[in-house]
């Protein structure tokens, strides 16, 4: 069952021979990420996430509609991270919000999505435009994918000789 759980919670190992660097470096890194030009920031956790660093990303779809009828969507990952220095392991806590706004100005109306875990979220859109060849071709106008986010922190975890683990629930 070992395989199958961690398969399904995004643990991963890093490769043998990889040396385990300390604590203070893995976390240096951690926050460098943050001058890459990246599209999320990575951040020391506050008391009440009970974790160590979080890793925030928030996107907003492009609206539509006009004034009473305009509908925008929030999209929210949050990645909390727990480091096990015994056991040289991360784990971590996969939070999506998803955030409908309406109006104009925006107000909170439509609904409120949240979960956590490790699932993995996506959110594409596209509209028709007519191509040069005046034919009509999809266009995509919007992409979201959390794997554009973890992907590279957990490399940066499995580089430094260190587990990345997944859990289902609160820390």
């Amino acid at each position: 069952m070992g395989r199958f759980w961690d398969k399904y919670t995004g643990t991963r190992h890093p490769d043998s021979g990889v040396a385990p660097r300390p604590t203070t470096e893995l976390r240096e890194a951690l926050l460098a990420v943050n001058g890459t030009g990246v599209p999320f920031r990575v951040r020391h956790a506050l008391p009440k996430e009970k974790a160590d660093l979080v890793a925030e990303w928030r996107v907003m779809k492009p609206a539509s509609g006009s004034g009473l009828s305009r509908k925008q969507v929030e999209l929210r990952l949050k990645i909390r991270m727990r480091f096990v220095p015994l056991q040289r392991e991360v784990r971590t806590l996969d939070e999506q919000v998803q955030v409908t706004w309406v109006g104009d100005p925006p107000k909170l109306a439509v609904s409120r999505e949240s979960g956590s875990g490790p699932a993995p979220m996506v959110a594409r859109e596209w509209t028709y435009e007519k191509g040069p060849d005046g034919r009509r071709r999809k266009v995509e106008t919007f992409r979201f994918d959390s794997r554009d986010m973890k992907d590279p922190l957990r490399e940066l975890v499995l580089d430094a000789g260190w587990t990345w683990r997944g859990v289902l629930s609160r820390f």
